[in-house]
């Protein structure tokens, strides 16, 4: 066991220091939503009477989605530096190897969506949530929902072309039929069914819970994304247990 955690400390380390030699791409997540919010607001609080929780939670949910981008370039990145081969010979296993390139992302989500829902707060005038419990519960719960999907999209992709693709792609598609961009209940009426299949929306409604302090929400949108989480998460896993994320195949 002590050997186990010397080496994932090890591997968290070097992809730490990777992620803050390329923080771009975070940054740049965190900025764009920021002007969002600001841009957004008066539309919003026209059209639901005042209120300034989608103003806040449609960006933020929308950009996270897209920060799927750095899940998944996290692992190709290994790929193509043919590095990831060299990995799975050494005496780390498959939860070693997987956690410690996982953890330093998984915290970069949650930073991110923790900072903007402070701006939300300070800035744009978000109600301060009356539970923090809750709200860190539907970011972890959210971040390890896309840290799954992306890990997922890495083993499948085989050029970073690809993976921009589906990435983008993915994500306006996933967030905006989620609520991200116009409010389910605003939405053509074909829409509305449709967005119930999109993990967007349950993590949308799941944050929006939690502002709320509606726990019995929070929970049932959880498991939900729980569920989501764990099925991209298992195939991930079987991709790279099965030599799938071997450099060749790009």
């Amino acid at each position: 066991m002590t050997d186990a955690l010397l080496r994932t400390g090890v591997l968290i380390k070097h992809n730490i220091v990777l992620r803050l030699r390329d923080p771009g791409q975070l940054i740049s997540y965190m900025v764009v939503p920021m002007v969002l919010m600001l841009v957004f607001k008066p539309l919003y609080v026209k059209a639901l009477d005042g209120s300034t929780l989608e103003a806040v939670t449609g960006p933020l949910v929308m950009f996270s989605v897209f920060a799927l981008a750095i899940v998944g370039n996290s692992i190709l990145l290994e790929r193509e530096w043919r590095t990831w081969d060299r990995l799975r010979v050494t005496r780390a296993s498959q939860t070693e190897l997987l956690l410690g390139k996982t953890v330093p992302v998984f915290v970069a989500l949650v930073l991110q969506q923790l900072v903007l829902l402070l701006y939300g707060c300070l800035i744009i005038g978000l109600p301060v949530p009356g539970s923090l419990v809750y709200i860190a519960l539907a970011i972890m719960v959210w971040g390890f929902t896309l840290l799954a999907i992306g890990s997922a999209l890495a083993t499948v992709v085989r050029s970073r072309g690809d993976l921009h693709l589906a990435t983008d792609l993915g994500s306006i598609v996933v967030s905006s039929l989620g609520g991200a961009v116009v409010p389910v209940s605003l939405m053509p009426s074909w829409a509305v069914p449709v967005a119930h299949f999109s993990p967007g929306y349950w993590g949308l409604t799941m944050i929006q819970s939690a502002v709320r302090g509606d726990l019995g929400e929070t929970l049932r949108c959880a498991w939900v994304c729980l569920a989501i989480g764990a099925v991209f998460g298992a195939f991930a896993v079987y991709r790279l247990s099965r030599g799938w994320g071997r450099s060749r195949l790009l």
